[in-house]
């Protein structure tokens, strides 16, 4: 059991443990491996739960945090941990196994989130709010636990598990680069500028980068790193879904930002307007079996508003209404758990600094994100993909056989019985050649 550092406890004056508190903790106990313990520190005093080895600490400083923990609700749980209510210290990935048995009692906030503050406001207007929210903290902080080489705020592809994240995200780089068939001279649209990423390593190779994002501090970064590497790229301030070009793009390349444009159909749209027939959209995303698993508690304090995983099927489904063609999807999910464990290590190793310099909640704030990412990866609550579309050069009558202009099948069939000939001769079958 490493690093269990709890602080220090306070007794409050007359509360002492109960039963019903030591029933809660135990059914909490039953979420967990059946050799896995934890301790439990409550007001001054010690408890034992479970059987087998001590994978983790909990101490509950106050009566607060002793009220969130009873009600078993993750929102309240999670915001007393914030709050310093509740300390957890040890195996981060063990005690989210405790997860399992907490609830959302939330509704109508998780309605307001994904569904209410989108339709009432718009998607664009929204989403400058919560891109900012999550990612404009001074890029100082994010530098800590991001890769030092690229600072590349998506997953790294691993070549084996103890491979270093430097590597694994150059390889990533490459990957998009050669999946595209990106050569010096293009120009490439790159969505979400994130700390320039792609706009070093590509505007490097001679590739024109122009990088979308609507984050202030993201923004500036990048302007700097390209007039400081004189690289022939620029930033564009701008949502992804308003951006408009006088000429077309080579290539896109989206690197973990479909989860911020939950519109998958409005999101072709556009891939299909920037781009040059015969280009290739490069994208990669965490993935989730449903759209809008998150719960209260993530929509409040880690990715507010709609963002969501990539739900693969459906997506797909609206793939296959446009005239791109699917080149090739590979699952991505082992990836992502390499690549956010060793972000949640890099945190927890400058945890001192970040304490220091931006105070204890956003620590916290950012601990509980990356660990229980490495969580839901290590359950498979959660997995990834990598997709390469491509445009084809004949998109324009691929695009009118997908609206059914030229198609007999969007003809209904009280149609076809009413003049089967009439019907066929307007979309003959094509001769062979």
């Amino acid at each position: 059991m490493e690093n269990l550092k709890l602080a220090p406890t306070v007794n409050v004056a007359g509360y002492k443990p109960n039963a019903s508190l030591r029933r809660i903790l135990e059914s909490l106990a039953s979420c967990l491996p059946a050799d896995t313990a934890f301790d439990v520190e409550v007001c001054g005093e010690q408890l034992r739960i479970g059987e087998g080895q001590v994978k983790f600490r909990v101490a509950i400083n106050n009566r607060r945090g002793v009220s969130a923990l009873s009600s078993l609700d993750e929102k309240r749980i999670g915001e007393a941990y914030l709050d310093g209510d509740i300390t957890v210290e040890g195996d981060m990935v063990t005690a989210f196994g405790l997860r399992t048995r907490l609830v959302d009692r939330h509704p109508l906030f998780r309605l307001w989130s994904i569904y209410g503050q989108s339709l009432l406001f718009g998607q664009v207007n929204r989403d400058t709010q919560w891109i900012h929210e999550h990612y404009d903290s001074e890029s100082d902080f994010y530098l800590l636990f991001l890769d030092r080489q690229h600072r590349c705020y998506s997953h790294g592809y691993f070549d084996y598990d103890d491979e270093p994240l430097e590597r694994a995200i150059r390889r990533k780089l490459d990957t998009a680069i050669e999946a595209c068939g990106i050569e010096p001279g293009w120009r490439v649209l790159d969505i979400g500028a994130g700390w320039g990423a792609f706009s070093e390593y590509a505007g490097k190779r001679g590739v024109r980068v122009t990088s979308l994002t609507i984050s202030a501090e993201s923004e500036r970064y990048v302007n700097e790193l390209i007039a400081r590497e004189n690289l022939p790229c620029q930033v564009v301030r701008e949502h992804f879904l308003e951006y408009k070009s006088n000429e077309p793009y080579d290539a896109i390349v989206n690197l973990g930002v479909t989860e911020h444009l939950p519109d998958y159909a409005a999101t072709l749209a556009q891939y299909q307007k920037l781009l040059k027939p015969g280009g290739r959209v490069f994208l990669d995303a965490c993935a989730s079996r449903t759209k809008y698993p998150f719960s209260s508690f993530v929509l409040s304090h880690v990715w507010p508003g709609n963002t969501t995983p990539l739900q693969l099927t459906d997506y797909l489904n609206d793939v296959a209404k446009t005239p791109f063609e699917l080149v090739y999807v590979r699952n991505d999910r082992r990836n992502y758990l390499l690549t956010t464990r060793h972000w949640a290590e890099n945190l927890d190793r400058h945890r001192d600094e970040i304490v220091t310099k931006w105070g204890e909640r956003l620590y916290r704030r950012f601990r509980l994100y990356l660990w229980g990412c490495v969580h839901a990866f290590s359950n498979e609550d959660v997995t990834a993909y990598r997709l390469l579309l491509e445009l084809p050069a004949n998109a324009e009558r691929r695009n009118k056989f997908s609206n059914g202009r030229n198609s007999r099948s969007q003809k209904s069939l009280f149609g076809w019985l009413k003049d089967p000939i009439k019907t066929y001769s307007r979309a003959p079958r094509a001769r062979r050649r």
